[in-house]
């Protein structure tokens, strides 16, 4: 019976079924792990939690909502204190300087070697001035644009109350702001005069708690005051769905450590009995497989934990459940068959022997030694000396240096995926200015530039976003000053014209009605003008045209007004004829809107330049003038819509002259810029040539 036992214990049978266990036992527990921790997003620890208030998922929510109120609160508190340069820290502006005074170092002109660096400095300082506030000009920039996005994330919150000031800023979802109101929920924090109220008590047992609990040193002054409540909508469904998942992790842990005890036993057992027929048998036999150099076999099971890993981060989690058996099925059987190989050497005393760099070195050897055994004096003087200690050398260095190399690339892929993965999680989070550095054009330095692509690309898009609605709330209010002055003026004459009998007063108070109107009337053909230009609904009629001749003949036509504003209009143009291709009326009611911004804004008394010339291709007509405001805004904001050179507004103009010019041009076919140099304004037009 005993020896039928053993005779069995050895079967080939009884081998086959034990390493099929293994694979089942091994692929069981990478999925519970995987349904646990991956596809339910939880850990183990849920397992041993008493409380929904002790657990991990509750520090996350605590955590989320106190980092963003703190931010609010003590880094960026309002848009004044931003724009004022308030949430820039002396350390941040440095480092723009530092990097500033780096390219002055390597680009400038003005850099003196000879100089002291505080010298340089001071010189860098006086030249970069311009650069420096752009830099900070940037840098508040981005404070507003994150600033506007945790402002909306915390306005977000559901069924959470918070209210939480400094003295002077507040920000609240409530209505009642005391302490007392707070209190009366299920679960509460309160921070005020460096003392600090949790309820329940329970969560200061929390071993994590002191990561994400602000301490009482965080309130930067005793007037701080921050009051955050869980309401039961808030709090039952996170409880609910605690309860679920401490129910998946305590099944998948029993399931994990009933397939780990089965993987360990068969493993195990066929540790013991692989490559003898009973165990007094002293001999191992190998097979095929076993003919795989060690070395080799040790990189291919290292390969096949790198593909599939490779494979599992490919398919990702939504088909993870669907396709982690069909994956770690093969790749563990050939893993396992390579790892037996290796047992079988280890028993047989072959680990070393039985290798690729074993053999190379051991032909050497041998190779040498023939020709030692049969060379000359000096043949052998030069083995002696030379040839065997190089060997050696060899021999001892090659293995590790070799070893050293792979670990080293394996190392710095590990550390280029773990840039990556921290860069997701940051720009996931709300920093859209992190930038993955990851060097090289391997596949990770790929991934990381597309991210950083994806990552730039969002990033103009909430500037872009964000200079829409500056844009929009603007235009409201231009718009609205811009009617309300005219339409005021026109009810409050009507009232004076219901009660005036005396006839001259009428008179006077009817002219100016007109002047109103005339004025209401221009601005909403303006208006309208606007939009038809922009949306591009107006037919264009290309056609040839001089261009000369239409300028001269239109300033003829204008000659009165030129005269009465003693402006001095001087032409510059090519003496052969300039032909061009657009539309004549649409091209010179975009010109009259110019020449009509010179009328309202140019210098009385001052010269107007009108310089045509011929490019090859295209013709750029010039404009040139000296306005009589003084221009404080760039070129970009004048180009939007009911923006004015003058700021206080009162001129006669809308603010859509140069915007309706620009659409025009464009449905033209032609470019439009404009430049501002001092109180020198000037406009470009670039139409194509007529060939």
């Amino acid at each position: 019976m005993d020896t039928k036992l053993k005779n069995y214990s050895h079967s080939v049978a009884t081998k086959i079924i034990v390493f099929i266990m293994v694979i089942l036992c091994f692929t069981g527990a990478i999925t519970q792990f995987v349904n646990v921790v991956v596809l339910n997003d939880g850990d183990f620890d849920t397992v041993f939690q008493e409380d929904y208030f002790l657990s991990r998922a509750y520090i996350r929510e605590t955590e989320k909502v106190l980092s963003d109120l703190k931010r609010l609160i003590s880094e960026y508190k309002n848009e004044e204190h931003i724009l004022s340069g308030g949430s820039i820290t002396e350390e941040e502006l440095r480092g723009e300087e530092d990097n500033l005074f780096l390219d002055f170092q390597s680009n400038s002109r003005s850099y003196n070697p000879e100089l002291s660096q505080e010298a340089n400095y001071e010189k860098f300082k006086e030249i970069y001035a311009d650069k420096i506030t752009q830099a900070r000009d940037r840098m508040i920039k981005n404070d507003l644009r994150e600033y506007h996005l945790l402002l909306q994330r915390v306005e977000e919150y559901k069924d959470l109350l918070y209210y939480i000031s400094d003295g002077e800023t507040v920000f609240t979802n409530s209505t009642k702001t005391e302490k007392e109101h707070f209190i009366t929920y299920p679960s509460y924090m309160v921070f005020e005069e460096y003392t600090q109220e949790i309820y329940p008590e329970e969560i200061k047992k929390n071993e994590r708690y002191y990561w994400i609990t602000p301490s009482i040193d965080q309130l930067d002054q005793e007037s701080d005051v921050a009051y955050i409540a869980f309401t039961e909508a808030f709090l039952n469904p996170k409880i609910k769905e605690w309860k679920e998942d401490k129910i998946v992790a305590t099944k998948g842990l029993y399931r994990l450590a009933g397939f780990l005890l089965g993987l360990i036993l068969s493993f195990i057992y066929l540790v013991l009995v692989i490559g003898r027929e009973s165990f007094k048998d002293k001999e191992v036999h190998l097979n095929t497989i076993d003919r795989l150099y060690n070395d080799v076999n040790l990189g291919l099971c290292l390969g096949l934990i790198g593909l599939w890993i490779g494979l599992v981060d490919e398919i990702g989690t939504q088909n993870i459940q669907k396709w982690i058996i069909p994956i770690t099925i093969p790749i563990a059987t050939l893993g396992l068959l390579f790892v037996l190989s290796l047992v079988k050497h280890f028993k047989n005393r072959t680990v070393l022997k039985h290798t690729l760099v074993y053999r190379f070195f051991y032909n050497i050897f041998k190779f040498i030694k023939d020709v030692y055994d049969s060379g000359s004096v000096g043949v052998k003087l030069v083995l002696i000396v030379i040839g065997y200690p190089l060997l050696i050398a060899l021999t001892f260095f090659m293995f590790p240096v070799t070893i050293g190399i792979a670990g080293w690339f394996a190392l710095k892929r590990i550390k280029a995926f773990n840039a990556i993965k921290e860069g997701v999680e940051r720009i996931k989070a709300g920093d859209i200015h992190h930038t993955i550095d990851v060097e090289g054009n391997g596949e990770f330095g790929r991934l990381a530039a597309n991210i950083n692509s994806i990552a730039d690309g969002l990033k103009n898009a909430v500037d872009n976003e964000l200079k829409s609605e500056r844009l929009k709330t603007e235009l409201i209010t231009n718009v609205s000053h811009d009617i309300r002055t005219p339409l005021t003026s026109i009810i409050t004459y009507v009232d004076l014209l219901k009660q005036e009998t005396d006839p001259s007063k009428v008179e006077e108070y009817i002219e100016v009605l007109d002047q109103k109107s005339q004025r209401l009337k221009t601005l909403t053909d303006d208006l309208f003008e606007a939009a038809k230009a922009s949306s591009g609904s107006i037919p264009v009629n290309f056609e040839r045209i001089d261009i000369v001749s239409l300028m001269t003949q239109g300033l003829g036509e204008l000659n009165d007004k030129i005269e009465d504003l003693a402006l001095d209009f001087r032409m510059n143009y090519p003496k052969e004829k300039v032909y061009i291709t657009a539309d004549g009326k649409l091209l010179w009611r975009a010109i009259e809107n110019l020449l009509s911004n010179i009328f309202k804004y140019a210098l009385s008394g001052s010269r107007v330049y009108i310089d045509i010339e011929d490019l090859g291709s295209e013709i750029v007509l010039s404009i040139k003038n000296i306005s009589a405001y003084e221009l404080n805004i760039s070129a970009d904001e004048l180009m939007e819509r009911f923006k004015r050179g003058d700021e206080s507004r009162s001129s006669q103009g809308s603010g859509l002259g140069l915007s309706i010019a620009k659409s025009l041009i464009d449905m033209q076919k032609g470019k439009f810029y404009i430049q501002v140099d001092g109180d020198l304004f000037k406009t470009m037009i670039y139409m194509p040539k007529n060939k």
